[in-house]
């Protein structure tokens, strides 16, 4: 990594607009570098690029968390490995996501997920999910990667008060089959919580966590790159041919063949083939950071530095930043504004204020965007494609423990080895009749769910 050239870090002083002039949405036309607060201390690797070998046994496509996790087992199986992305290793998701680890089975309510897949089947996807969350904590410590990891535990507010009594149901599933600990955490007990009055109660995961995710990407990069596998970034696939004797990856003026290909892209799946364009539906969040917040005044707002998130449709979520008196602040982002002026982040200061008034006049520090890989049946999914191609994707917005779990599972099935085994094997990764209009829906879509969170429809 020494050899590597750094991209620059977001800005060092705030932007300069307060929180309360951004929600007004006074910027307008107001530009900002999009730059995400996790490269002020990890910068993705910037190269410079050698081109790669014109053969190697395996070639995953992606060097995000899924493809760096599946490199490692694979190079250190004695593989030869070759990791392409179509940017700087790191420069999507990655490094741009919020640092929540959850148990990986956020979409669903156990009931729900009972009546989807029966009780059976439900039971064992709830377990794979807490296998997630452990597995990246034991895989941290293993490979001492320093990354703020920490089990803060996690707050879900009630926006409306059957959303507290629902969710209260649910923890008691959760804890009936699968032993997870939780506890309701009522409206008059709440600021014990959180420093807010828009919630009716809500519910603690206190075995949930946190992490730095940018220094968590250079962690695995690092010994991704000490295992012998090899990293190229700037080197955007262009196309797949297979055939009987493997396949070939189409570069801008060269080839590499490979007896193997995980694709490994979530929401930056390009160029690789049809299979993929039907299934996945690129959905973009985004993010902002405020300056520094006064000590005495962070601890009223988060006295027990967890992370947080509510029970809207389109939810928000919301964290401290590692060892800072920084609010960290994600949402979907606008589809109405320019990811390069402040306006495409407005909606997201307004829902600041909703929960934490008092921080009008705080300013913002960074703002940034990215890409989640939505998947229509919203589970994620791992397999081989008929062309014989291995993929893992589809994470839906919980994607550090499950980038993580399914990059090391679907390695461990090219190996050919039986701890490959998932319980998200059977799942069928459905495509849609209708699915090239997915994506130009999405914003009709968000907006009829943030009517609905607005009306309690």
């Amino acid at each position: 990594m020494s050899s590597f050239a750094k991209i620059a870090s977001a800005q060092d002083e705030p932007i300069g607009i307060r929180l309360g002039e951004l929600a007004e949405s006074w910027a307008k036309y107001w530009p900002t570098p999009a730059t995400p607060f996790w490269w002020r201390a990890a910068p993705p690797a910037a190269g410079p690029w050698s081109r790669p070998a014109n053969r190697a046994d395996i070639v995953v496509v992606g060097a995000g968390f899924t493809g760096l996790s599946a490199a490692l087992i694979l190079a250190r199986a004695g593989r030869s490995v070759v990791v392409v992305d179509a940017g700087a290793p790191g420069f999507g998701a990655s490094t741009r996501n919020g640092g929540q680890i959850g148990s990986g089975n956020q979409k669903f309510r156990v009931n729900t997920l009972i009546q989807m897949k029966g009780e059976r089947k439900a039971v064992e996807l709830l377990r794979e999910g807490i296998e997630m969350l452990d597995g990246i904590e034991a895989f941290i410590q293993r490979e001492k990667i320093d990354c703020s990891f920490i089990r803060c535990g996690r707050f879900r507010g009630a926006m409306r008060p059957e959303h507290y009594e629902n969710m209260a149901r649910d923890m008691e599933d959760l804890k009936h089959f699968v032993r997870v600990d939780s506890c309701m955490i009522s409206r008059d007990e709440q600021h014990k919580e959180i420093g807010s009055d828009l919630f009716y109660g809500g519910s603690l995961l206190p075995n949930d966590a946190s992490l730095h995710p940018g220094k968590y990407h250079a962690g695995l990069l690092d010994r991704v790159i000490k295992a012998g596998a090899v990293v190229h970034g700037n080197t955007a696939v262009l196309g797949i041919t297979s055939g009987r004797a493997g396949h070939t990856l189409h570069f801008a003026g060269f080839q590499i063949q490979a007896r193997d290909v995980l694709i490994a892209t979530n929401g930056y799946t390009k160029n690789v083939g049809a299979f993929f364009r039907k299934r996945i539906v690129p959905i973009r969040s985004a993010q902002l950071t405020t300056e520094i917040i006064p000590a005495q005044l962070f601890d009223q707002l988060m006295p027990r530095r967890r992370v947080y998130g509510n029970t809207n449709r389109v939810f928000f979520y919301f964290r401290p930043a590692p060892d800072e008196n920084r609010l960290i602040w994600g949402g979907r982002a606008s589809h109405f504004a320019g990811d390069f002026a402040l306006a495409a982040y407005s909606h997201l200061a307004r829902d600041v204020l909703r929960t934490f008034p008092v921080l009008r006049n705080v300013k913002v520090s960074y703002t940034w965007s990215g890409l989640i890989g939505y998947t229509f049946d919203e589970f994620p999914h791992l397999g081989r494609t008929p062309d014989g191609i291995h993929y893992a994707m589809g994470y839906c917005g919980t994607g550090v423990s499950r980038a993580t779990h399914f990059g090391r599972k679907i390695a461990l099935k090219m190996l050919g080895k039986a701890e490959g085994r998932s319980a998200f094997d059977d799942l069928t990764f459905p495509s849609h009749v209708f699915h090239a209009f997915a994506k130009p829906a999405v914003p009709a879509i968000e907006a009829w769910y943030r009517a609905r969170d607005i009306t309690g429809l």
